[in-house]
């Protein structure tokens, strides 16, 4: 059984860094202009 939260912080950053490049993109890129940045945003 996994435990309850065990990856809660994990995934607050990666829906974090998810944001900030929607924040930064905005709308009407192709996904591989999201998927790109998104690699940069988690390094």
């Amino acid at each position: 059984m996994i435990e309850e939260g065990k990856y809660k912080e994990l995934t607050g950053k990666i829906i974090g860094c998810a944001m900030n490049v929607h924040n930064e993109l905005g709308c009407g890129f192709q996904e591989v202009i999201y998927q790109r940045a998104l690699e940069i945003e988690m390094r």
